[in-house]
This record gives C-alpha cells, structure tokens and sequence, in this order.
C-alpha cells in the first residue's frame, strides 16, 4: 500500500510535532484503506474524556454488499495511543493556535498506521513569504542550470 498524505497541510500548516498512532477500524474498513479508498481532506484530532478521535475522515466501500446497513463512512474512530501521549496532546492542543491534524495513514508490518501530527496555521504574510523564497530558489537553480550548459 502506497501512504496517503494528506497534501493540502503543508501548505497552509507548520508541523511542530509528529506522532504515529494505530485507529480502530472495521473488517471492510481495513480493506477499503488499503485499496485507497480514503479522504484526509478535513479532517482533524480532537480529545474528548481523555480519548484522541479522528473526525472528518471519508473511507469509501469496499465492495458494494461487504458493509453494515447503517454504515458511515465519515463516522470518529478512535486513535489508540498511550495515556503518556493523549496527555502530551492535550496539553499541546490547549495553547492558543495549535491544533492536531493527520498527515498521512500507511501499512506498518500489516498494521494501519496514522501519522498525526502537532500543527500552527500559516499567516497570511508567511504564505507569502514562503511563496516568495520558492520563486527565488527556482529562479537561481534556473540561471546556474543556464550557466553550466
């Protein structure tokens, strides 16, 4: 299974801590994640009675017959972690403008793993910052790669 990232938190987030925990997922679940069939798009970590829950994350059928009825595909699914960790999250996700986010979700010796991750929202003056130095760094290599030749 290729990793799914989660590609849209890197523009718009800085990552100040990483994390890798297991989700609790059913039967058909852990098949339609591994097959691909999964959105990180909007979704986020919150702690609720000192559990960390994934919320916002769309994992598609497997199979049009293999599935419960009452089925939700965007339903929180609890992150297993250790109460060292949930406790660390919890004091992270207290300051003011952090906020914890899933970067991506991988296979690790036939496990599913999610990598979430502790995260500050970009200003806009930063965006345009990092804008700013990608163009100069693209410019530069271009004038050495036209020098050389």
């Amino acid at each position: 299974m290729k990793p799914i990232i989660n590609k849209g938190i890197i523009y718009r987030f800085s990552i100040l801590k990483k994390m890798q925990a297991g989700i609790s997922l059913l039967g058909f679940e852990v098949k339609s994640i591994k097959s691909g069939k999964i959105s990180l798009n909007g979704s986020f970590v919150k702690i609720k009675n000192n559990e960390a829950i994934l919320s916002g994350v769309d994992i598609s059928l497997y199979q049009k017959g293999n599935y419960k009825e009452d089925y939700n595909s965007k339903r929180d699914r609890k992150l297993l972690l250790k109460k060292d960790e949930i406790r660390s999250l919890i004091g992270l996700s207290a300051q003011k403008g952090l906020t914890i986010l899933p970067l991506k979700i991988y296979t690790k010796a036939n496990l599913i793993k999610l990598e979430i991750g502790v995260a500050r929202g970009f200003k806009k003056r930063d965006k345009r910052e990092k804008i700013k130095e990608k163009e100069y760094t693209r410019r530069k290599d271009k004038l050495l790669k036209l020098k050389s030749v």
